[in-house]
């Protein structure tokens, strides 16, 4: 279901079909970011665990999988006065799309 403003909802499925979280964003890997964030970050790219994330989009039955992970950086030199010294990046692959049956 698109909304007024042209984003989606995009729920956080569980591995037992619960849905913990609704994450939005214009496409699905937008939303699939915004859900690694809240991942347990790596100290650096190489060392983050991966998770597989999977994201139905409301008003369908399609469930979109991707693999994320997240790591803390340095923030940038120019950063705005209000951002941490340190912050969390985030990172998906997309592994693919499966359709539920319920």
């Amino acid at each position: 279901m698109v909304r007024e403003d042209g984003k989606r909802n995009f729920a956080l499925r569980e591995s037992s079909g619960t849905e913990s979280s609704v994450f939005s964003g214009n496409t699905p890997r937008q939303a699939a970011l915004k859900a690694a964030r809240r991942l347990e970050p790596g100290s650096s790219e190489e060392s983050a665990d991966r998770t597989e994330l999977r994201l139905r989009e409301k008003g369908t039955d399609k469930v979109h999988i991707y693999d994320g992970w997240a790591w803390n950086e340095t923030a940038p030199d120019n950063k705005p006065d209000w951002m941490p010294d340190d912050i969390t990046e985030a990172n998906v692959s997309k592994k693919g799309i499966e359709h539920i049956e319920e």
